[in-house]
This record gives structure tokens, C-alpha cells and sequence, in this order.
């Protein structure tokens, strides 16, 4: 069957939809009653506004922006709180072994590596899901996104790709392995693999941290107060846009190509808007979902923390094997905008990326150690320090929006499509993504003597 007649035989089936949906409408206003006239009106006024043609998009992409401003706003003092408290508990972890006379390295497996580590992740992560779950449960409850999904069902059916991929897309802006899960509520089969190999395109939790700290270091860097967090808001916003981009670019290419087929109709029963329970959502969006990604995170993270310690204080001569890797991936990250210590804390943040920005300071200051820095100054200081540019925190910022899945997530792929070939190509195709990317994005500039 060709290309016009598989179109053909999808346009047919729609009409058939449509005619069905149009006579059971017809059928509804004969026959139903409705006893709360005034909720059905208010609900129908509202879904004028939020799914138009005209203001549905604006509002969504408004909603989001909010989102993030408040998520970024909000999470500064509880993080800055929880890395205080955990560098007070590791001064007593040190003392208690020092008066054991421990032996210097297990203090700097185990507290050094191991706790450190969880502590980064503790500290950036807990505070951004404890505010963005919430709001994002909150909006579900109230019947937002199901508007979202409506809105979004236009641009995935022109891709090739379901509507219901919308909602598996919001889902990944908490954790992608738990968005491939998700994607069982789509049926076609091939309809499911293009929302498995692009949900990745969209800031997971443990990228947040990333793109919000250089955002703020460099491309926010000239303002301060609110129009620091609104600048920093704008450029993460900008992000989540170009992901989204992709997302749809490469599903349209995909649906053209290895996965070639019809997008299948999607019909959508959008609820009453309803007031949520706050503080009952508060919670549960609080205990369920940011507490499972956290116990995740951490336990991923705990052995890469320890790996990562052992890189940095085993010596060859007289460099580290970290160092030595390093060097050896400095020509080609070059090429990429990077150096070799970022794409190395890249390729070691496998396990959670979570942990990228603190193996890439402890290979910066070649301290054996996961490491801390006191201020966002100092920490500026010390990217400036070893050659950053604006352009180098655009591409790490890129190369972090884009790049292979963490390895829970990539377990979850495999699990879901039983098959090794899409689980690589789901880790192969958004790393050449985002070498493509970073690669032009840095000819472009030099090209155009904008350093």
C-alpha cells in the first residue's frame, strides 16, 4: 500500500469517527438532560478559551513558563538549606572517623564519594520536585491538561506521531524512565516506539539543575533579583521549546522512515474543571512522585559516586585515570563547543544525571572528591577559570537537553520493547542528536565572530 492510500484510508477512517461522534451528539441532545446547567456552560466557556486555535497555545506555553519561574524561585533557599545541613552532618561523619582512625580511604569512599554524592542529589533534587510535582498535580486535578493533550494532538498527528504522546511528554519533565512507562495508554504499537525514542528531548529532574545553574551563571549573569529568576526562567523556558521542536521533528521523521505509518485517531473525553484538593494533592504529589524519583535518583547515584571517587585517587604516574580520560576526550569535545572534562562527566552521569555538574567540578579541581562550592560566584569563577565561555554554557546546556537517556531509563526501554536494537537506538540516536547540535551550534558562531 502506498503513501497516498495508507492517507487515503486514514482520512476515511476519521470521516467515519466524525460522523458517529456527530450522531451520538445529536442522540445526547435529544435524549440527556442536564441537571447542573451552569457548571456545563462555565466548563463549555472556559474550554473556548484554553482550546481554541487562538489562545490555547499562548496560555499552555504561559502555564509553563510559570511553572518554571516558580519552581526556580522557590527551590534557591530550600536547596542552599539542605546543602548547609548535609555539609554540618558530614563535619561530624569526618570527626566520628577520625576518632576510629579510619584508614583515609574508606573516609573518602564512603563519605567523601558515597555520601557526598547522595547529598548533591538530595539537595538539587528533592527542593525543584517538591514544588513542580505539586503544580503539575494540581493542574491535573483541576482538568488542565487534558486541554494540554487536546491543544498538543494537532502538532503530534501532523508529526505522525498520538496525541496521547503529549501527556507522556509532561510526564518526562519529572522522569523520563517513569514516562516510558507511561507509555502503555497508547495502543499502536508503532505509535508507542516514536513516544519511547523522543521522550527523551524534554528536561528530566535531573537535568533541571543543569540548565537552571548555567542559565543563571551565564546567560542571566547580567541581571539581578527577579530579573535574574525571570531572564534565568526565559532561557530554560527557550529550552523546553527547542525540545519540544525536536521531539516533533524527529517523530515526523521517524513516521516517514523506520516507523512509517498512519496516525492512528485519537479521541479525548475532556473532564468538568473541577477545584482541586490542594493540600491532599500537595502531599501525595509530594510522597508518591517526588520521593520515588528521589529514592531512584539516590540509588543510582550512590555507586557512581563511589566510582567516581576511585577515578579521581587512583594515579598513573602522576595524573588520574579521571584526568587521563579527560584528556583523551578533549579533542573531540573541542569540536563540540565542550571540553573532555564536561563530555567525561557526561559519560560517567550515565547512572543519574543527577551527578554530571559534581564530577565535573571534582575533575576541575582535581580534588579526589565529589565537590561543593560555597557560592554560585565561586563556582562561576572556577568554570571561567578553565576557559568557559557563554557559548560553552549554551552547549553543555544543549548537550544535556539532548543527550542518551540515564540508565534507569534505558532499563525501562529495554523492559517495555523487549528488544536490544530500540534500546540502542534510543541511546544512539538523541547522542547524535546532540553532536549534531552542539557541533553546528559552535561553527555557526565562530563563523559568525560572535566570541
Amino acid at each position: 500500500m502506498n503513501s497516498a492510500q495508507s492517507l487515503s484510508d486514514g482520512n476515511t477512517r476519521e470521516q467515519i469517527v466524525s460522523a458517529i461522534f456527530q450522531t451520538s451528539q445529536a442522540i445526547c441532545h435529544e435524549t440527556v438532560t442536564y441537571t447542573k446547567q451552569e457548571k456545563r456552560y462555565e466548563t463549555e466557556k472556559l474550554d473556548r478559551i484554553f482550546t481554541s486555535k487562538l489562545w490555547g497555545f499562548p496560555i499552555m506555553l504561559a502555564m509553563l513558563a510559570v511553572v518554571i519561574y516558580i519552581t526556580i524561585a522557590g527551590a534557591n533557599i530550600p536547596s542552599s538549606m539542605l546543602a548547609e545541613l548535609f555539609g554540618w552532618i558530614e563535619g561530624y561523619l569526618t570527626l566520628a572517623f577520625k576518632a576510629m582512625h579510619a584508614p583515609d580511604w574508606l573516609h573518602g569512599i564512603l563519605v567523601l564519594g558515597l555520601y557526598r554524592g547522595t547529598a548533591w542529589v538530595v539537595s538539587v533534587m528533592l527542593p525543584p520536585m517538591a514544588i513542580f510535582f505539586p503544580i503539575f498535580a494540581l493542574l491535573e486535578n483541576y482538568g488542565y491538561l487534558p486541554r494540554v493533550a487536546f491543544n498538543m494532538d494537532r502538532l503530534f498527528k501532523s508529526s505522525g506521531a498520538h496525541g496521547k504522546q503529549s501527556l507522556t511528554m509532561a510526564m518526562g519533565f519529572g522522569c523520563n524512565a517513569a514516562a516510558i512507562m507511561s507509555t502503555r495508554i497508547i495502543e499502536s504499537p508503532r505509535e508507542r516506539m516514536l513516544a519511547i525514542l523522543t521522550n527523551n528531548f524534554v528536561p528530566c529532574n535531573g537535568r533541571w539543575p543543569t540548565l537552571i545553574l548555567l542559565a543563571s551563571l551565564f546567560m542571566a549573569a547580567g541581571y539581578t533579583g527577579g530579573w535574574k529568576t525571570l531572564v534565568t526562567a526565559g532561557v530554560v523556558m527557550s529550552m523546553v521549546l527547542f525540545g519540544i521542536i525536536v521531539t516533533l521533528t524527529v517523530s515526523w521523521v521517524l513516521s516517514k522512515t523506520a516507523l512509517r505509518g498512519v496516525p492512528t485517531h485519537y479521541t479525548l473525553e475532556l473532564p468538568p474543571y473541577r477545584r482541586p484538593k490542594i493540600w491532599d494533592t500537595i502531599v501525595r504529589a509530594t510522597l508518591d512522585k517526588s520521593l520515588y524519583v528521589l529514592k531512584r535518583a539516590v540509588t543510582v547515584a550512590a555507586p557512581a559516586a563511589i566510582l567516581t571517587w576511585v577515578l579521581g585517587n587512583i594515579h598513573i604516574g602522576d595524573t588520574t585515570i579521571l584526568a587521563y580520560m579527560a584528556h583523551a576526550l578533549d579533542p573531540f569535545a573541542r569540536e563540540l563547543g565542550l571540553d573532555g572534562y564536561i563530555l567525561l562527566a557526561f559519560i560517567l552521569g550515565l547512572p543519574a544525571n543527577e551527578i554530571v555538574l559534581p564530577v565535573l567540578l571534582m575533575g576541575y579541581l582535581s580534588t579526589g572528591a565529589l565537590t561543593e562550592v560555597d557560592s554560585l560566584y565561586s563556582l562561576k569563577q572556577i568554570f571561567l577559570d578553565h576557559g568557559w565561555t557563554w557559548l560553552t554554557a549554551l552547549n553543555m546546556m544543549l548537550f544535556s537537553l539532548l543527550h542518551y537517556p540515564c540508565g534507569t531509563t534505558l532499563v525501562n526501554i529495554y523492559k517495555e520493547t523487549k528488544s536490544k536494537k530500540w534500546t540502542f537506538v534510543s541511546f544512539a540516536l538523541p547522542t547524535g542528536i546532540a553532536i549534531a547540535v552542539t557541533f553546528l551550534t559552535t561553527q555557526i558562531v565562530q563563523w559568525l565572530g560572535l566570541l
